[in-house]
């Protein structure tokens, strides 16, 4: 007789789908399928209110649709990702950072100007944001050249990951995406932290930093609004973030219910940037916690294989990919509750967006990869912090 509960494959089964299913980490794939569900589910009930500052679109629906074809993308990029090797993983990451890089500098020419910036690229039926797909290919290669670094085989690859990273700061700023550049730079540097730096080049980068967030403040009329926002209620205008606390606060414990969110008709961005308030109305306290549940897993579960890794690339990368996930989902989420100035940043697997759903993909997938159980992959070894320093 069949065993009803038998795994879908055998152990003596050594097809590469059956390899990469006994060696890839399940929980985490479960912990992102379940918040990609959750992303379809309040797609529906966020679509009739979205359609309304389009009179174009007639089908109330119609996010929710474009949401599942996302979704579905986004899956599978995620899954055929999974499948890579760690050179697969870094052959990828650079094809994908040169193209990113490519097309952000054709945006000032060819890019669809929404709000003020230039960060899109029409496709016709769909807009691409190079800059979504940067993040993720920009820390693996980045983590390549500081493992390359330890090495000491000449390779320059401090300067190397440092000359990507200047470039994409550099295109990011052009658009301008203060958001995303603010993201990247934070990860970068805990890449380059956990590649063993010296902590007196922390305080100089440190510094760096400092100075940098004081000059974009200066030089971005933007920026200086959305902080006098936050820091001027009772002066400035709020109502985009007013409602969505608004919201946050009707949803209670439980929440209104399926479909009875009235707040969220007020919100502007709900099904993209403000979709955390969309679900915290309808379904309360509950779904609100368990979403950041998922992503506290995720974080944690990863960055405890990323510390286990025999190799330092694939513990430097998949340690930034995954906190790379956490530290997104942390802005969007203080956002939500009016702890932080807006940024315009998504919410890793549940926003609506096909740039920001396949770049969730992407990145996931790569994390996935490089954490697999492979012969060697967890031999006891070097763990992040005792590796030799990759400078002086």
């Amino acid at each position: 007789m069949t065993n009803a509960y038998a795994p879908a494959f055998s152990r003596n089964d050594q097809s590469p789908v059956a390899k990469w299913f006994w060696t890839v980490d399940r929980a985490l794939l479960v912990a992102a399928l379940t918040l990609m569900a959750v992303g379809v589910a309040l797609s529906f009930a966020s679509s009739p209110a979205a359609i309304l500052a389009d009179e174009s679109i007639t089908d109330p629906f119609h996010y929710s649709w474009r949401m599942m074809v996302f979704a579905g993308a986004g899956l599978t990029l995620m899954l055929t990702t999974s499948l890579l090797s760690p050179r697969g993983v870094r052959r990828i990451a650079v094809l994908g950072l040169l193209g990113a890089l490519f097309v952000m500098m054709l945006l000032p020419f060819i890019g669809d100007t929404v709000k003020g910036a230039a960060r899109w690229v029409n496709l016709g039926p769909f807009s691409l944001q190079p800059s979504e797909f940067a993040k993720p290919s920009l820390i693996v290669c980045a983590a390549w050249m500081f493992a390359e670094a330890q090495k000491g085989q000449g390779v320059p690859g401090v300067s190397i990951a440092f000359g990507f990273y200047g470039l994409t700061v550099f295109l990011l700023l052009i658009q301008p995406d203060i958001g995303q550049t603010l993201l990247i730079t934070t990860t970068f540097m805990a890449v380059f932290f956990m590649a063993g730096v010296p902590f007196r080049w922390i305080a100089v980068l440190g510094g760096m930093i400092a100075a940098g967030v004081a000059a974009i403040y200066v030089l971005f009329p933007h920026v200086q609004a959305r902080v006098a926002k936050f820091v001027s209620p009772g002066v400035e205008d709020t109502h985009q973030i007013d409602r969505a606390s608004e919201a946050i606060r009707a949803g209670g414990l439980v929440g209104r219910g399926i479909g009875e969110g009235v707040m969220k008709r007020h919100v502007p961005d709900l099904h993209t940037d403000f979709i955390y308030s969309v679900g915290a109305e309808e379904f309360g306290l509950a779904l609100s916690l368990t979403m950041i549940g998922l992503y506290a897993f995720i974080v944690i579960r990863g960055m405890r294989l990323s510390m286990k890794l025999n190799d330092p690339f694939e513990q430097t990368a998949a340690a930034g990919l995954f906190m790379l996930i956490g530290l997104q989902a942390c802005i969007n989420v203080a956002v939500n509750l009016n702890l932080i100035p807006t940024k315009g940043m998504t919410l890793p697997f549940v926003s609506y967006g096909g740039s920001s759903m396949l770049a969730m993909g992407l990145t996931m997938g790569f994390a996935l990869a490089l954490t697999r159980r492979r012969p060697g992959a967890y031999e006891p070894g070097a763990t992040l912090g005792q590796r030799r320093r990759i400078l002086p």
